[in-house]
């Protein structure tokens, strides 16, 4: 266990939960439209998750390269900065995840389409480039915009895609609001770093924003994710009972209220946890009200 806790630590578990609802929402959708595939399930499920904890790996390795992760910084022991892990096994730790989820990807690719291998490459390329390669977007407050794109668009689309090949017009209206509770994940992060991310030059949208906006944008994330829900469901554009997401609406309340008034580091920790949950929790139960 000793040599495994490093990279658990790693792998960041809090926050695996963002590409697990996407997967929910876009099979959901697939079982109540008759077309699901316990194996498309499955393997996306599997894949989706490697490529998060891949991510994480990458940003560990890249961060610490950069400066980014000093003593000074508020939040979870990062491996590669603290001396847990070397870079280089860090790497070849992406390498081995990376793989596997490939692996996944041809599979799914054999059973729905070519399109399969398209976003599985696109995710992986975003993954490493977020804080790494020429130019680390992460870096330049797009970070939010590609957690949207990748982990609400393509996860929900790419989940429903699996199944039969197709993507609904369904799928792509219920990405907005599980793209958005994604998003506020990294917000809330953003926020609890700010400051040290602003010392190591890192400038994400909170840094850009302040942390008076960077705390508005959250809660206009997490609420509008509801929002556009509870529209689309009204309109009949989605399943009606897509709906049942909204149960979800009366933890947005605690969480929003600690990012708005705390600045502590571990009460911010906490409060993105929460928002991890809070996303896993109305991707759930949108499922539940898609496969209905």
């Amino acid at each position: 266990m000793s040599r495994l806790r490093p990279w658990l630590i790693a792998a960041r578990p809090a926050t695996l939960w963002a590409s697990v609802a996407p997967v929910l929402v876009g099979s959901g959708l697939a079982w109540g439209q008759g077309v699901f595939r316990a194996d498309g399930f499955a393997v996306a499920l599997v894949s989706a998750v490697l490529i998060n904890i891949g991510a994480n790996f990458a940003n560990d390795a890249s961060d610490a390269r950069r400066g980014a992760d000093g003593a000074a910084r508020i939040g979870p022991t990062r491996a590669v900065a603290s001396g847990l892990i070397s870079p280089r096994r860090m790497w070849a730790g992406v390498a081995v995840v990376f793989a596997l989820a490939s692996a996944g990807g041809i599979y799914l690719a054999l059973i729905a389409g070519w399109p399969v291998l398209v976003i599985g490459a696109a995710c992986l390329l975003a993954a490493v480039g977020y804080t790494g390669g020429p130019f680390p977007y992460g870096y330049r407050a797009m970070g939010e915009a590609a957690v949207f794109v990748f982990f609400g668009l393509a996860g929900t689309v790419g989940s429903r895609f699996v199944h039969d090949g197709t993507a609904p017009l369904a799928a792509w209206l219920l990405a907005i609001p599980v793209g958005m509770l994604v998003s506020a994940i990294l917000v809330a992060n953003n926020v609890r770093d700010l400051d040290t991310d602003r010392a190591a030059g890192k400038r994400t949208l909170a840094v850009l924003l302040g942390r008076r906006g960077a705390r508005w944008l959250f809660a206009g994330l997490v609420w509008g994710a509801f929002a556009a829900l509870a529209v689309e469901a009204a309109a009949g554009r989605v399943p009606r009972l897509t709906a049942l997401g909204l149960l979800a609406v009366p933890l947005t309340i605690p969480v929003v209220l600690t990012v708005n008034r705390e600045t502590a580091g571990p009460v911010l920790i906490r409060a993105l946890q929460a928002t991890a949950r809070l996303n896993l929790l109305a991707g759930a139960l949108i499922a539940v009200g898609a496969a209905l």
